[in-house]
């Protein structure tokens, strides 16, 4: 199981608590995780990433294991630690301003 941390407005959104678990088939990805996410919760389509390009909204990041993912490959393997359900990947609304 994947675990996956989102963002209070998120959660909300998706009637659901601070973390949810999926189950991700094949490889591991942010695309197959964000994918799995979707299908499970399809009231959040859109919010994470365009539904026609599948690029990551501006004011979304993607963390796990205490590493900025949100500029990867959306087909890179997460780490070994989110595999394995020890740590979660996190959905993290970012801040602008100055």
């Amino acid at each position: 199981m994947i675990r996956v941390v989102l963002p209070q407005h998120l959660r909300n959104l998706a009637r659901v608590g601070k973390e949810v678990q999926l189950q991700v088939e094949g490889e591991v990805t942010q695309r197959s995780v964000l994918d799995a996410l979707e299908a499970q919760y399809p009231m959040l389509r859109g919010t994470l990433r365009d539904q026609i390009t599948q690029q990551r909204r501006p004011f979304i990041r993607f963390f796990a294991c205490g590493l900025d993912l949100s500029h990867e490959r959306i087909d890179a393997p997460l780490p070994a630690a989110v595999m394995s359900g020890a740590e979660p990947f996190m959905v993290i609304g970012a801040i602008a301003g100055g």
